[in-house]
């Protein structure tokens, strides 16, 4: 609730003022209609120290907050129901603000719901929050405004978004198990140079004679882990920060994202998914009715990949040049000749839109069989690699004991 400060006149003609709270100036009309008094000025107050104190609050709660991907979907899913049922927006923002319980997503729609009070437009108020609102979620609300159809357009970014969130869930599933294998391969190298191979390495001094070749590798690499840890963990956590900043740099993130798409086994999951999105996200803009040129800026900045995103740029530059919308897909080389076929076929029937949702629904059955058999194919590596792990302790370690029992026996 805001507070409002409001001049009218009485029924008797003599001058009212005061102060009300509501969630709006109409509804600060309506109180003041009930009660005889015929609004001439009302204007929304807020107190200095009240304001600086929200916003300490909202700004010390928000920092290190965020609004995650079903928090998104569930406000889409709320706008799109209170508009289709009539409900102002301005309201509706106001109302789930004093619902929801993620403090940057409140000070976010109050911003909101202030804006729309002062004359702003929905989609021009939702630009001013980048990180919370995409330049496609942004665009299809102003095709919503446009067309009196917001409802539509809050319902179709929350389908979009959930297409999103169970791509990313399969991912995250399908890639878990071998990365806790490796964490966990790793671990064990560690501890073993660290504690065990030192413990047989008193045992073999003792013995005396010549050790085999693997025993001593394996001794020498111990000794520097031992003597020199504090300057693995300096590169190891160096290279680490050195990475991350390098990925932040535009030509280190385009370089990492072309990478990506190439790692083995899963780099073909990863283009696929990225290939699902743009097709997805494109047709979602075209049945919009956004401009094709238009329409493709606004994707190459949803691809969440700078390489693909390149691409798209490209196709955009193709079509401002005149060139088909095929014939720029093609020169890409994104697409499989099937998808290139369909391409065709929409563009000749001027369907490219359900085309594109088809080439969409393509890929994604295809990651989502992939990502299903992922685990099988990568099992067999990580026998390997454990297997690998074992001969070289037991060529090192047990080797000299096999030795010494021989040499005992004889």
């Amino acid at each position: 609730m805001a507070t409002f400060e409001y001049r009218g006149r009485s029924a008797d003609g003599s001058a009212a003022t005061g102060r009300l709270e509501g969630l709006n100036k109409a509804d600060i009309a309506a109180q003041l209609a009930d009660q005889g008094i015929i609004p001439v000025k009302v204007e929304l107050v807020e107190k200095a120290e009240d304001a600086g104190a929200t916003k300490e609050s909202f700004g010390s709660k928000a920092l290190f907050q965020r609004v995650s991907i079903d928090e998104l979907i569930m406000l889409s899913r709320q706008l799109s129901s209170l508009t289709r049922a009539g409900v102002p927006i301005t309201n509706g923002m106001r109302g789930l603000a004093n619902t929801v319980s993620n403090h940057l997503l409140t000070s976010t729609l109050t911003q909101i719901a202030d804006d729309l009070e002062r004359g702003n437009s929905l989609s021009t108020t939702m630009a001013k929050h980048p990180k919370l609102f995409s330049s496609l979620y942004v665009s299809l609300i102003h095709i919503g405004e446009n067309t009196g159809r917001l409802d539509d357009s809050f319902r179709q970014m929350a389908v979009y978004l959930e297409l999103e969130r169970q791509t990313t869930r399969n991912i995250k599933q399908a890639t878990r198990y071998p990365m806790f294998v490796f964490i966990a391969i790793g671990l064990a190298v560690a501890i073993i140079n660290v504690f065990v191979i030192p413990a047989f390495k008193s045992v073999f001094e003792s013995f005396g004679g010549d050790m085999p070749w693997q025993t001593r590798a394996l001794i020498a690499l111990s000794d520097f882990t031992v003597q020199w840890w504090y300057i693995i963990v300096f590169v190891l956590v160096s290279s680490v920060i050195m990475f991350k900043r390098w990925k932040k740099t535009p030509a280190g993130r385009l370089k990492w994202d072309q990478i990506k798409l190439k790692f083995p086994l899963v780099g073909g999951i990863f283009y696929r998914a990225v290939l699902g999105r743009f097709a997805r996200t494109f047709s979602i803009v075209l049945k919009a009715g956004i401009p094709i040129e238009q329409g493709l800026t606004i994707v190459s900045r949803a691809m969440g990949n700078e390489y693909i995103g390149e691409k798209v740029s490209g196709m955009r530059r193709g079509i401002e040049r005149g060139e088909g919308f095929t014939s720029t897909a093609y020169r890409t080389e994104m697409f499989s000749p099937l998808v290139m076929q369909m391409l065709a076929v929409g563009e000749e029937t001027g369907r490219v839109d359900e085309m594109l949702e088809e080439v969409a629904n393509f890929y994604e059955e295809e990651v989502e069989y992939d990502l299903k058999n992922l685990s099988s194919v990568i099992e067999p590596v990580l026998i390997v690699a454990i297997g690998i792990m074992v001969l070289i302790l037991a060529l090192g370690v047990f080797l000299p004991l096999w030795e010494l029992s021989t040499t005992i026996n004889k």
